[in-house]
C-alpha cells in the first residue's frame, strides 16, 4: 500500500503545474535521488522474496523513464536525462546502503525471505 501511495503522490508532483514550496526549496535532482531511494526501499520491501537486482531496477527506470516522456509533452513540464541520472543515483543509494540497513534490528526481517529463516 505504502509503494502504491508513493507511486501515486511522485507521479502527481512530476506532472502538475502546481507549485508546492516544501518540494521546491529542495533542489530538482536532489529530489530525484530521495524519491528513487525511497521507492527502491519500498520496492524492495514490497516484493521480499526477490533480491534487489535488475527486475526491480529494471521496473523503477522504466517507471522514471515513463515520467520523463510524460512531462517532454507538458508544456509546464520539461524532459531531462540528468532527472534519469538522478533517478539511477537514488537507486545506487540504495544499494550500497544495503549492508547497512541489513544490520537494523527493527528491517532485518526483510532479507530472511532472501536467506530461508522466515
Amino acid at each position: 500500500a505504502m509503494l502504491l501511495m508513493a507511486l501515486i503522490v511522485i507521479t502527481h508532483l512530476a506532472t502538475t503545474s502546481t507549485q508546492y514550496p516544501v518540494v521546491e526549496d529542495i533542489s530538482d535532482k536532489a529530489n530525484h535521488v530521495m524519491a528513487f531511494y525511497a521507492l527502491a526501499l519500498l520496492l524492495d520491501f514490497s516484493f521480499p522474496d526477490r533480491k534487489f537486482g535488475l527486475a526491480k531496477v529494471s521496473a523503477l527506470l522504466g517507471y522514471g523513464l515513463a515520467i520523463e516522456f510524460i512531462q517532454y509533452f507538458l508544456p509546464y513540464r520539461s524532459a531531462s536525462l540528468y532527472d534519469l541520472a538522478a533517478d539511477t543515483a537514488g537507486l545506487l543509494v540504495y544499494w550500497f546502503s544495503l549492508p547497512v540497513l541489513r544490520q537494523v534490528p527493527w528491517v532485518r526481517s526483510r532479507w530472511d525471505f532472501e536467506t530461508g529463516k522466515n
